[in-house]
C-alpha cells in the first residue's frame, strides 16, 4: 500500500488502541487518506465517525463529545483555512481544558512559500492554545517508521489528557500527506499491517498512565467561609458543610447559596473551586482585601483575576468547623433570595405572556430536566437565567462552553454531547437552553448527513428576544444610552434584532421545529423523544423589561 495510505492506517489503527472511541471528520482532498482510514475503523465498529461540512461547527461537535465523555476526541480535517476554522473550539477547549485533538492534513513542507494552492503555515497556528503541537514527517516507501508514528499518537494523546501535567487540553497533530492520497486497488480495508502492525494483544504502543497533583491545604474553617463552585470545579466532600455559590457548570451543592446572598452577607474567607465566571457579586467577593481567599484547582492554573488568593491547593485539609450561627444566618439570606426571585417572576407573569423573560424559560426547563439527563446551555443569559432561577435537581449534568464562553459552535456542542450520552446512557435525554443569536450563530451545526450518527433525544429550547439580551444588563444598557447624543445607538449596535424565521429555518435542515407558550413548555420537554431524534422548540421571550426584572430582584432582597 502506498506511503500516505499506510500511516493514515497506522495512525488510527494507535488511536484506537489509545483509547479513542469517538472522531469527527470534515470533508477534504489532503486528508483523504485519514478519512479513508477513519472510515474503514468505523465500518469495522472500531470508533464512530461523525462528518461534518463546516469545521469551526464540527470542532464543536468534537468538543461537545469530548466534554460529555471526558475522553480524547480527534478532528481531522484538509489544509489551509479549514484549519483556521478550528481557532474558536481550541480556544474554548484550552480554557475549559478538553481533551480535543486537532489533527490537520497538510501539503509537503517543501511547498510552503512557494505559491502551491490551499498551501499555509498552518502548523504551529494555534500558538499558546495548545498543550503542544506536534508534526510527523512525510511518509516515504520502504522506510519503516512505524514505531515513530505509534509513538508520536501515544504522545499526541498524553498531552491530550495532561497525562504529566494534570492539565488537559487541546493538541495539533500536524501530519503533511504526498500523493498518491489514495489506496491502492489491491489494498482494502482489513488488510493486515505486516511489519507495521501494533503492539500484541491491542496494546498502546506507549502506555501513558494519567498522574494526579495533590497539593493538601490546611484551612480553618471555624472562620464564616463561602464556597465559591465554578467552571471546572470537582468534587470536595470536606466542603460539603459549607454554604457554597455553585455555577450550574460545577457539582450540585450540598449547602447551595444563592449568588444574589452574598450581597447580604460578610464572610471572612472564600474558597475557590474552579474557575468562577458568572458572577460580579462573586467578584466584587474575590477582590475584597478583608477576605482571606483561598484558590483549589486540580491542574498547574488557578483563578485570581484580583490577584487576591492567599493560597492555592488542590484539596483542603479542614481545621475546625464551621459556626452554626453562620450556617443559619446564610440559610436564612438564601431563602430570602429564593423567594425574592419566584415573587417577582410570578408577578411579571400576571401580566400575561408577553412580560415572559429568558429567566422564565431557564425555571421551567431547569425544573424539567431528570436525573440522569443532561442540560446543555448558552453561555450567554441562558447559563446566568439558569444560575438566578434555576432548580436543577441531583444527577443532572450541566454543560456550557465556559472556557472562553463565546456563543460559537452550541448546537454542535448539544449535539456531541447528546451523542456522547446516548452511548453512556442509553435513554437518558439531552435539553438544551440557548438564547436565538447563539442557536443561529451555530445554525451550520444542525446539518447531519443522512448516514451520520445522531442524537437519540435533543430538545433545543431557543429563549427568542430577538437580539442580544445580555448588552441590556451591561453598562451599554444603561437608560441614559437610549436618549440624547446615543439615541438608536444601543438597539442597533448591542440590540442587533435579526427578524430570523427559525421555523424556516429549521426546515430548510430539516428539523422539526414548534414555537410554545412557557405555559406548555414543561409538558413538550417531558414527551417522549422527537421522530429524528432532535426537536428545537422556540418561546418568545422579552429583553426590553430584562434590566428592570434583575432590578427589582434586587429591591425585594432590600
Amino acid at each position: 500500500m502506498n506511503p500516505s495510505t499506510l500511516q493514515a492506517r497506522v495512525i488510527v489503527d494507535e488511536m484506537i488502541r489509545c483509547g479513542v472511541t469517538e472522531a469527527v471528520l470534515c470533508p477534504g482532498s489532503r486528508n483523504a487518506p485519514l478519512a479513508f482510514a477513519l472510515h474503514a475503523a468505523d465500518v469495522t465498529g472500531r470508533l464512530r465517525l461523525h462528518v461534518r461540512i463546516d469545521e469551526r461547527s464540527a470542532g464543536y461537535l468534537a468538543l461537545g463529545l469530548a466534554v460529555a465523555s471526558r475522553q480524547p476526541v480527534p478532528i481531522v480535517m484538509t489544509s489551509g483555512t479549514a484549519v483556521a476554522n478550528m481557532s474558536p473550539a481550541v480556544f474554548e477547549a484550552n480554557y475549559a481544558r478538553v481533551p480535543l485533538v486537532v489533527v490537520s492534513a497538510n501539503r509537503p513542507y517543501e511547498l510552503l512559500g512557494s505559491g502551491a494552492n490551499q498551501t499555509v503555515e498552518q502548523f504551529g497556528i494555534f500558538g499558546t492554545q495548545v498543550r503542544a503541537a506536534i508534526s510527523l514527517g512525510l511518509a516515504e516507501q520502504d522506510l519503516d517508521t512505524n514505531s515513530q508514528w505509534r509513538s508520536a499518537v501515544g504522545r499526541v494523546l498524553a498531552a491530550a489528557r495532561g497525562a504529566r501535567t494534570g492539565n488537559a487540553g487541546p493538541v495539533q497533530f500536524d501530519i503533511p500527506l504526498r500523493e498518491p492520497l489514495v489506496p491502492d486497488r489491491a489494498a482494502g480495508p482489513d488488510d493486515d499491517l505486516g511489519v507495521f502492525a501494533g503492539r500484541a494483544g491491542g496494546l498502546p504502543w506507549t502506555q501513558a498512565p494519567v498522574g494526579k497533583l495533590d497539593v493538601p491545604l490546611p484551612i480553618d474553617l471555624s472562620l464564616d467561609t463561602v464556597v465559591v463552585s465554578g467552571h471546572g470545579a470537582g468534587e470536595h466532600q470536606a466542603l460539603a458543610g459549607i454554604p457554597t455559590v455553585a455555577e450550574p457548570t460545577a457539582p450540585l451543592a450540598h449547602t447551595p447559596l444563592h449568588p444574589l446572598a452574598l450581597n447580604s452577607l460578610r464572610p471572612q474567607q472564600a474558597i475557590i473551586c474552579g474557575r468562577p465566571t458568572l458572577h460580579r457579586g462573586v467578584s466584587r467577593l474575590l477582590a475584597d482585601p478583608d477576605v482571606r481567599v483561598y484558590a483549589l484547582t486540580t491542574g498547574p492554573r488557578w483563578p485570581d483575576v484580583s490577584g487576591n488568593v492567599f493560597a492555592t491547593g488542590t484539596r483542603v485539609e479542614p481545621n475546625g468547623e464551621p459556626r452554626e450561627d453562620w450556617l443559619k444566618e446564610c440559610a436564612a439570606v438564601q431563602q430570602r433570595a429564593l423567594s425574592a426571585v419566584d415573587a417577582e417572576l410570578d408577578a411579571l407573569l400576571v401580566d400575561g405572556p408577553a412580560s415572559t423573560t429568558g429567566l422564565h424559560v431557564a425555571r421551567v426547563v431547569s425544573a424539567a430536566v431528570r436525573p440522569g439527563d443532561q442540560l446543555v446551555v448558552g453561555a450567554s443569559n441562558p447559563i446566568r437565567d439558569v444560575a438566578l432561577a434555576g432548580r436543577v435537581t441531583e444527577g443532572v449534568r450541566v454543560l456550557s462552553n465556559r472556557g472562553v464562553a463565546g456563543i460559537d459552535g452550541t448546537n454542535s456542542t448539544a449535539i456531541g454531547a447528546a451523542l456522547a450520552l446516548d452511548r453512556a446512557a442509553p435513554g437518558a435525554r439531552t435539553i438544551a437552553l440557548m438564547g436565538d443569536l447563539t442557536f443561529i450563530h451555530d445554525a451550520t451545526g444542525l446539518v447531519i448527513g443522512p448516514g451520520e450518527p445522531r442524537p437519540s433525544s435533543l430538545r433545543i429550547v431557543v429563549a427568542n428576544d430577538d437580539g442580544g439580551g445580555i448588552f441590556g444588563l451591561l453598562e451599554q444598557g444603561d437608560p441614559r444610552f437610549s436618549s440624547g447624543p446615543y439615541a438608536g445607538s444601543y438597539e442597533r449596535v448591542f440590540g442587533t434584532p435579526h427578524r430570523a424565521d427559525l421555523a424556516s429555518l429549521c426546515a430548510g435542515f430539516h428539523i422539526p421545529h414548534r414555537r410554545v407558550g412557557l405555559a406548555e413548555l414543561s409538558s413538550v420537554l417531558g414527551e417522549p423523544a422527537p421522530d429524528g431524534g432532535v426537536e428545537v422548540v422556540e418561546v418568545s421571550t422579552d429583553r426590553a423589561a430584562l434590566r428592570d426584572v434583575h432590578s427589582a430582584i434586587a429591591a425585594r432582597l432590600g
